[in-house]
């Protein structure tokens, strides 16, 4: 179930290789991947620093075996009696074993430095996917410094594996979904982990598309429907996803059904289109848009249909006349339901992609070369705006380190995931160069050492969650 990612470049740190080699240390729960835990550092064919930290003089390195996927600590600069181990985390640094400690040991009398032995990053048998961090304690001191988390380039030889595979120390093998984020975030994430194998080729992670299905097939309203119509157009979404990727039948089952559960609520109010919720309380850009996409999408793939491909066309129809796309063809958030004119609420970047996607669909079903056109004309509205591309970089209104609520920060990964389905069905492919430049400054600028991101691509790292770093992998995702 595991591969090995092509290696990244690394440089050789110098690693401080006291003698004689730490006694050996009997772990709490002792992992045996390609290795068992406890194995000496003088068998490592490569020493990779993954990240460092300070306290009382002394330095605390962190070394990774990029090729056995497994780490040890270090500690120079000290002094006899300075002790040094690890920490390991299966839940993306949230949590670690209690007092494990692993490999603790402390410098011999004389010495200046020491190590422990290596351990296990990941646990492959109980598909855990795990960060190490280094921490360390000077002799006689209540002070302890620990490094950043960090793993090896085992699943993460590249930016777009180490960044799924960040989203995946996130994935709730009891549950199906992904912890620190919501339901219909789960869907996104869920889509980003599947995209994420058909563009990289690594497999690793296709046990989630099963585990998720089968685990939540009926909660909530059963075949992943609920009481909020985008919510169910995601779900949908994600199941054509693992559809296209698996040839599973089942997959595109459930994705009609959640159509037909919204098709349940278009009526003719304010002309048409889908409700919010069964409550029938608002109707909003971001479900009609998804309505559009699954329904066209659904047609691409069911031989002889002609009821999606109708419902599809009748959800354009209505999206395009409805107002919610106003004077500077940008979507806003849906209609004044007193008015059924546009509310003027923000334009969220997924409001503008979803219609991207929703359109390069259509165009598939009908040929109709002007949907494209369409599509276009509304994404160089979307990436020139310059209230949603401060200095040229993605960003939600009102956006804010630490902010975004639980919904925001999915938002912008939804919409470079769709602007690369319309930037691929055009010849020219003229948003390449846009979808690097997020990818480029997002790497650079908001990426910690266990290759999570944050809120805001331009950075500052803000914190770490599902929802971010789904968003992050649509864009590594999205960008050639």
């Amino acid at each position: 179930m595991h591969v090995l990612a092509p290696l990244l470049a690394v440089v050789m740190a110098a690693t401080p290789t006291p003698s004689p080699s730490p006694a050996a240390v009997t772990p709490s729960a002792a992992i045996c991947d390609k290795y068992c835990d406890a194995r000496d550092p003088a068998l490592s064919p490569g020493d990779r620093e993954g990240a460092s930290a300070s306290v009382s003089g002394r330095r605390i390195t962190l070394h990774l075996d990029d090729a056995d996927d497994m780490g040890w600590a270090a500690i120079t600069g000290g002094a006899a009696g300075d002790h040094v181990w690890l920490d390991r985390s299966f839940d993306a640094g949230r949590t670690w074993a209690s007092g494990s400690k692993l490999g603790d040991t402390a410098t011999p009398p004389g010495g200046t430095g020491w190590r422990t032995l290596m351990y296990n990053v990941d646990d492959w048998a109980n598909k855990g996917v795990g960060l190490l961090r280094a921490c360390g304690q000077p002799s006689g001191s209540g002070s302890i410094a620990c490094t950043g988390w960090a793993r090896t380039t085992w699943n993460a030889g590249d930016r777009r594996t180490a960044a799924a595979t960040a989203l995946m120390e996130r994935y709730n093998l009891g549950t199906g979904l992904f912890d620190t984020t919501g339901w219909w975030n789960s869907a996104n994430a869920l889509t980003a982990i599947i995209d994420n194998v058909r563009v990289s080729g690594m497999g690793s992670y296709r046990y989630a598309i099963d585990t998720t299905y089968t685990k939540n097939l009926a909660a909530q309203g059963g075949q992943f429907r609920n009481d909020y119509l985008d919510d169910t157009g995601w779900w949908g979404l994600a199941w054509v996803d693992a559809y296209d990727l698996t040839g599973d039948s089942r997959y595109l089952s459930t994705a009609r059904a959640d159509a037909d559960h919204m098709y349940a609520y278009w009526d003719g109010v304010c002309g048409g289109g889908v409700w919010w919720n069964t409550s029938r309380t608002t109707k909003n850009a971001i479900p009609n848009s998804l309505y559009i996409e699954l329904n066209a999408a659904l047609h691409n793939r069911i031989p002889g249909d002609t009821a999606y491909l109708a419902r599809a066309r009748a959800g354009w129809a209505w999206f395009s006349a409805s107002g919610v796309i106003n004077g500077s063809n940008l979507v806003n958030d849906g209609l004044n339901m007193t008015t059924c004119a546009n509310n003027g609420e923000p334009v969220w970047t997924y409001n503008q992609g979803v219609p991207l996607a929703a359109l390069t669909e259509l165009y598939r079903a009908t040929g109709d070369a002007g949907l494209l056109t369409k599509a276009r004309g509304m994404a160089d509205a979307s990436t020139t705006n310059g209230t949603l591309n401060p200095g040229g970089v993605l960003r939600d209104p009102g956006e804010t380190a630490g902010g975004g609520g639980a919904d925001g920060p999915t938002f912008k990964g939804v919409y470079v995931r769709d602007l690369a389905v319309l930037n691929a069905a055009l010849p020219d492919r003229p948003y390449t160069g846009y979808l690097q430049r997020q990818a480029n400054t997002a790497y650079v600028s908001d990426r910690n050492s266990a290759e999570a991101y944050g809120l805001m691509w331009a950075g500052p790292f803000d914190q770490a969650d599902a929802a971010r770093q789904q968003s992050a992998v649509d864009l590594m995702n999205a960008a050639p």
